[in-house]
């Protein structure tokens, strides 16, 4: 258990795999299906998706996946790779029986959905991504620099492990690398990192320590971008840290049918910090015609 507070009117259903299991929250009963995936390292599905699963529910039937070691995807006995990430997609819908759905994908879930779209252009209507991963490099310098930590165990898990033990740091955390201005239910969302963290540690994922060569990145899905035939939408922060703006709107002009929306005053998690916004965006999106 992750120590989440519950979302009425979501089930869970776990997921038996050689290397463990996956968890995904199910909600909604009716209307073509929609499957979310959250962002890396401290996030899981609740903390990804605690406001749209109930905004979507009443016209979509909802799928939002813990990935691999997040959330209720535990244990979890073997490295998760950028291949292994997205069998467990097809995994998720090959056991409910979707055939084609709509994918939202926040961070680490938007670089992973946009491949998806590439590799399995049969099994995605529609894709949102939020500010994704997997379409950004770094100046020489800042990506050694990024790829030593990822490679180093005592920087990536230790140490942050360490610092996300104590409330005050998260909740500064969460202010400079994940907001941008006011959030609503701030203190809610601090507390479910805390809970995150206390069962998981604050390890980068994964295919976070894994996208990252030490010359160039490992997943950089840009030369594919045109390969996408699903409508796409594109929400990006106009201040997030993580992700600046430029990349998202250059990934923007690389895909063929595609709508970028760039949400002034947000950082990295618009999707807590405007959660109006964003699900009305979404919600417009997956119902278009």
């Amino acid at each position: 258990m992750t120590g989440m507070p519950p979302l009425p009117g979501t089930h869970g259903t776990f997921l038996t795999c050689p290397e463990g299991r996956i968890h995904v929250r199910s909600a909604g009963e009716r209307g073509s299906p929609v499957v979310l995936l959250s962002g890396a390292g401290l996030d899981n599905a609740l903390l990804s998706w605690r406001h749209l699963i109930p905004a979507l529910a009443p016209h979509h039937r909802v799928f939002a996946l813990d990935w691999p070691k997040q959330g209720e995807s535990r244990p979890w006995n073997a490295r998760v790779t950028h291949a292994r990430m997205l069998d467990v997609i097809t995994e998720v819908l090959d056991h409910f029986g979707l055939g084609s759905v709509g994918l939202v994908g926040l961070s680490q879930g938007g670089a992973l959905a946009l491949a998806y779209a590439i590799d399995h252009p049969e099994r995605v209507d529609r894709l949102v991504a939020l500010a994704p991963a997997g379409i950004l490099s770094f100046p020489p310098g800042m990506h050694q620099l990024l790829w030593l930590t990822a490679k180093l165990p005592l920087l990536n898990r230790t140490l942050p492990s360490l610092i996300f033990k104590d409330r005050a740091r998260v909740a500064r955390f969460a202010e400079r690398a994940l907001f941008a201005g006011p959030v609503e239910d701030f203190d809610e969302i601090v507390d479910e990192i805390v809970a995150e963290a206390r069962v998981s540690g604050a390890a980068s994922s994964d295919w976070q320590n894994a996208s990252i060569g030490p010359l160039r990145m490992r997943v950089d899905l840009r030369p594919r971008l045109h390969e996408i035939t699903a409508p796409v939408l594109l929400i990006q922060g106009s201040e997030d840290v993580g992700v600046a703006p430029k990349h998202t709107k250059a990934a923007a002009e690389l895909i063929p049918d595609c709508r970028l929306e760039v949400l002034q005053g947000a950082g990295h998690w618009s999707n807590r910090q405007m959660p109006g916004t964003v699900n009305t965006l979404i919600s417009r999106f997956l119902d278009a015609p």
